[in-house]
């Protein structure tokens, strides 16, 4: 009998930062232009880091950005999160359910 043993990939961390030009009508974040269009590498993400499994990915997020464990969104909810901010007035101090933005002096 043989068994087979399955190789797990590792978990790639990478920061995304696109130019806010959406509004109401547009929050299609996915089609927003990056901060420097002449940075090709820099256009899909910057890697932050590599890990083994999703609790020690989400640690290397939030070590290089600031981030916080209860404030994350995924991919399916992070456009009507965006809407809510530009709905706020895009308020520069705190989130619109009032948390404050994370600092974050080596994300960018």
């Amino acid at each position: 009998m043989s068994r087979s043993v399955r190789r797990r990939r590792p978990y790639d961390v990478y920061l995304h930062t696109v130019e806010d030009v959406g509004g109401e009508n547009f929050l299609d974040l996915g089609e927003f232009p990056p901060f420097d269009p002449d940075d090709e590498a820099g256009e899909f993400g910057r890697l932050l880091g590599t890990a083994e499994n999703p609790l020690t990915a989400l640690i290397t997020a939030e070590q290089h950005t600031g981030g916080e464990r209860g404030r994350w969104a995924n991919e399916n909810v992070v456009q009507d999160e965006y809407g809510d901010f530009v709905r706020a007035g895009r308020p520069s101090d705190a989130s619109p359910d009032g948390h404050l933005w994370p600092a974050a002096p080596d994300a960018l």
